[in-house]
This record gives structure tokens, sequence and C-alpha cells, in this order.
């Protein structure tokens, strides 16, 4: 287990006390930076350190390095537990709820001493908020929603954070000799948004000997049960893991039980009445009279077969759907639904020329390295300038820039892209003369969440009547565990949608997933068409494709249905308005 997160939390951390000491902001980006940096990291950070490479990492000049360092030799930083005696650390808590930052959470502890999420819930309910600078009854009323829904995110994690424990965990495991199968089950293996806890099955020829290892993994905070066939752990990151042995002679229906959902099971079972059978963990059973016979349990495809069933892939075994799945006691078609190999290239991603971290060149490299034909950069416009939008001068540049690369690349081809933000009344900061010099042109909403319904929806709607326009981005404003939704009439901004020949947008970055797959199955049974992005900002975030591609196919999406799934010479022709 790398220390890659350790320090990367750690500088994140120092950031945010040191934007509230209203430190310079060149120094406060500088930690954020770096943090971002080295969580993306591909490498153990100590194995830099060995190497005298820190240096190497993006961002990281002597002062950080010396931290970096200082923490790997003694677990600590000296001057991160400076800032700490200074700013309590609770007040980070406070700090992330949305509709906070840094400014508010240093003015509630100035003026009222609230230095926890529940003492400022407290004072927000009471009325001792309001009348405070800047603060009035929808900023109180935004606060308590945002304390709710960090709380809710706390409960459950994000798709990418759970693959990534689940992945360490399942790397460690599958390499003992004793572990012959090994596999996720519930609601990860169905790749539901979120998760609460992650189960595991493996087959193995020495159970006791493959606990022993679980619960004794660098990752483990605590244990909450250890048996022969069944373990249970609390990770640091205050995730709970349960190990589970299987039988390999009931591997198949095991694996179909454990991974749900259970609405999915109660289905099956009532299929199985029918036909008077049985369906558990154990097996698919015929029963005659008070006999029992096993006919179905090694594989799952043996399991539906054994139930006259076609095989139903995890991620529609779910509510989403239950109507077009089944009828009665049998299963209609099952869709044959995108895989990630069926994406030929991306349309949104990001570069240095806004808030990316790696050049277009390094964007494009990965991207080949895919096996994708093409990758459409696409930056912020102007207006998002925290993000460092593009300037209509240097959009000039840009376009140079790929172009030169073009004429170098065989068999690849560079978009000249945009991902040009929509106002408060759904104009676009670029006007149309320069929005018909792109290859592709996202829009998107990130500001104005609060607004009402009908404005939130007009926005949109105008967005996706420029004749420019080929794809809105993260179109319901999602942040998983910091953000819900914003409030739009979404029945009608597909309609429009269909009729303006505009994409929607799933969003494969782990705290978006939007949209997510209830309303991508509603898009789709009106019409829709989608494209898949990562929305990377840098080279290794086009990995989170994988988990667009998840949510795609529990929205039930085939590939005619996606964009990105299209040659560059098809796309054109998809793409006209």
């Amino acid at each position: 287990m790398t220390k890659n997160k350790d320090i990367a939390d750690i500088f994140n951390r120092m950031g945010a006390l040191l934007e509230m000491q209203d430190e310079n902001v060149f120094k406060v980006r500088a930690y954020y930076k770096a943090a971002e940096n080295i969580e993306d990291l591909a490498e153990d950070i100590e194995t830099l350190k060995k190497e005298d490479r820190l240096s190497e990492i993006p961002g990281i000049g002597q002062a950080l390095k010396e931290k970096i360092i200082e923490y790997l030799d003694t677990g600590k930083v000296t001057a991160y537990e400076r800032l700490i005696k200074e700013i309590p650390e609770t007040l980070l808590d406070i700090m992330n709820i949305p509709s906070v930052g840094p400014k508010k959470a240093k003015l509630f502890y100035d003026q009222l001493g609230i230095k926890n999420v529940e003492s400022l819930r407290k004072a927000a309910e009471s009325g001792k908020l309001l009348g405070l600078p800047g603060i009035k009854e929808k900023t109180i009323e935004n606060i308590l929603n945002g304390i709710k829904v960090v709380a809710q995110g706390q409960e459950r994690m994000n798709l990418g954070k759970a693959t990534r424990i689940a992945e360490e965990i399942v790397g460690v495991l599958q390499k003992l000799s004793e572990v012959k199968e090994i596999s996720v089950a519930g609601s990860l293996r169905r790749m539901r948004e979120t998760i609460r806890d992650i189960d595991i099955l493996i087959d193995s020829s020495n159970p006791k000997k493959v606990m022993e290892t679980f619960v004794r993994l660098p990752q483990v905070k605590s244990v909450n049960a250890e048996g022969d066939t069944k373990s249970s752990i609390l990770t640091k990151e205050n995730v709970q893991i349960d190990l589970r042995v299987v039988d390999p002679q009931c591997w198949g229906a095991a694996l179909l039980y454990f991974t749900g959902s259970k609405n999915f099971n109660v289905k099956l079972r009532q299929i199985a009445i029918k036909k008077n059978m049985k369906v558990n963990e154990y097996g698919i059973f015929s029963l005659k009279g008070d006999k029992e016979k096993c006919i179905a349990s090694k594989t799952e495809k043996d399991c539906f077969e054994a139930l006259g069933l076609p095989y139903v892939p995890p991620e529609i075994r779910e509510d989403i759907g239950e109507n077009e799945l089944f009828l009665g006691n049998e299963i209609l078609k099952v869709p044959k639904l995108i895989e990630l190999d069926d994406i030929k290239g991306e349309l949104h991603v990001h570069s240095t020329w806004s808030d990316g971290r790696h050049t277009i060149a390094q964007m494009v490299a990965a991207a080949q390295a895919r096996g994708y034909e093409y990758l459409a950069i696409s930056d912020h416009s102007p207006r998002l300038i925290v993000a460092g939008g593009v300037s209509v001068e240097n959009l000039k540049k840009k376009k140079k820039e790929i172009d030169e690369l073009n004429k170098k690349l065989k068999n690849f081809c560079v978009l000249f892209g945009t991902e040009v933000e929509i106002d408060s009344e759904g104009n676009l900061d670029y006007n149309d003369t320069t929005l018909s010099q792109f290859d592709i042109v996202i829009a998107a909403i990130h500001s104005g969440f609060e607004q009402s319904q009908e404005q939130l929806t007009r926005r949109l709607i105008k967005a996706c009547q420029n004749k420019y326009v080929h794809i809105i981005a993260h179109p319901t404003g999602v942040h998983l565990g910091k953000r819900e939704p914003y409030n739009i009439d979404f029945k009608e901004f597909c309609k429009v949608a269909i009729d303006t020949n505009t994409f929607l947008e799933v969003n494969s970055f782990p705290v978006r997933l939007d949209l997510n797959s209830t309303n991508v199955y509603f898009a789709r049974s009106m019409g829709v068409k989608f494209v898949i992005n990562s929305d990377s900002h840098a080279r290794e975030h086009l990995e989170y494709l994988k988990f667009g591609v998840a949510i795609a196919r529990r929205g039930w999406l085939e590939k005619k249905d996606v964009l990105n799934t299209l040659t560059l010479k098809e796309l054109r022709k998809a793409i006209g308005k």
C-alpha cells in the first residue's frame, strides 16, 4: 500500500488551512496542485524518493520535496502540525460542506467559535448564523442541505473509490497460491454509482490461510469478524469489506446470489417456483415431492440456462428496466450492451491550455496507447476563470498546435474542441463566429445551481438550440457526496436534445457519473443519443472511461446509442445539426 494518497491528503489539508489564513494564493495553489499530481502518480512515491526522482513530479520544488521526505521518514510533516495548532483541524470538515468554503469556515470560527460540523448545524438551525457578513436565509438553507449531502456521501463511496479499494485487496489475495478464483460481488459488481460495503467471494483450497492474510492486510483498521469461511474488516478509509469462502461446486450459484440485486433475486425465485424449482446460493434445484436435485451451480451461465433464461449481465440485474427485461416467467431479449472496446475515441479531455495537467501531445500519446482513433481537446472557455479558460486570442495558438501535431500523426486525428460555459441566461461564452471554428463544441453549466427549475432548464435548452453545440456535458451537475443534481425538467430537456441532434454526455469522472444510470435509461427510452467521456484533466484519467461505460450499460445502452463508438468519418456525419 503506497503512501501517495496520505501525502496528497496532507498537502490538500495544508492548502485549505493556508487558504483560511488568507495566505498567498500562489502558495495555496501550489499545495493543491502538488496533491493532485501525487495522487495521480503511477509509481510509488517511496520509489521516487529512493531513486532521488521526487523533483520529476510536476509542481514539486525543494520545499515540498523536503516535506515529502520528512513524511516518508517520520510519518508526519512539522509544518502541518504547526498549522493545526493555529487553526483547529476540524474546520477542514466544515470547509468541505457545499456553500461554506475556507472563508466562511474561518468567519464562523472567529465570530461564533464553531469548530465542527455538528456545531455548525446547530448554529444554522437556531438562527445564529443569520446576520453574519454575507449570510442570508438562502445561504443557511444551502448549508443545511450541504451538511445532509456530505453525511450521505460519507455513508456511501463513489464507484471509482470502491473500485480502487477492491482492486488493492483483490490484487493481494489473488497472488496467494491458496486462492483459485476470486471476484467482487454485490453492488460493486453491478457497478452502482455509489457503494456502501464491498463484498468479495473466493474459492480456496486453504481458506483459513486466506482469512489470516485478509485480516492482517496493511489497509485494516479493525476486524469486525474472523472465521474460517467468512471475515469482515473495516479499512483505514472506514470501508467495510466482507470476504466469503465459496464451495467450488457452487461458485456460479453463489456469485449469482451475492451479486444481487435483491429485487433481481426475488424475480429469479418467482420464476423458479412456477417451474417447480428452487434457487439459492448453493445452486438451482429441481423439486419432485419432498426431494430436490441440484441441476446447476458451477457457473452463472449454467444457472440461467437451468431456469430457461439467457445470461443477464450484472449491470442490469436491477430495478432499472425490470419491466423491459421480465415478462411473466420469462426474460425477453437481453440487450447487447456497449463494451469498453467499442469506444473509438474521446471528445471531452483537457490540456494545459486550461486546467489540464498534461500537454496536448501527452494526452494524444495516452489516447493512442489505448487504441483510440481520435481525441478532442476540449478545454474550458474564459468565463470559467478558476479553470484558466482559453481566451479567443489563445484559441488561435491552440489550433495551430493541433494542426502541427496532426501533420505528424498517422491513423489518428486530434480534434479542436471546447467546453464552453453556459451563462445564467443560457448564452454561450464564445460567439457563433468563434464556435464555428471548432470541430467539437461541448456546452456545460458550472455555476448558478440554485436557480429555479424553469431557469436551469431554459439555460440547457437554449444551449441545445445553438447550431454549433454538439454535446451537453455532465447534464445534471451532480457531484457525488458534495452536491445533489440541480433541478431541471429532464423530460423537456431530452425532447429538445432529440430535436436539435444534441448528444448528452455520460461523464465518467468518478465524482460525477452524470448522467446516472436511471437518467440514461429514461433518456434512451425517449430516443436520446449519448457520448461517453472521461472529462480527463490528466492522462491517467483516461482510465476512468470504464466507469462511464459501466453506467451506460446499467442504462441499457448499446453500441449504436453512443457517438464515440463511430469512426471519425461516421462521427463527423453524425454530429451535423
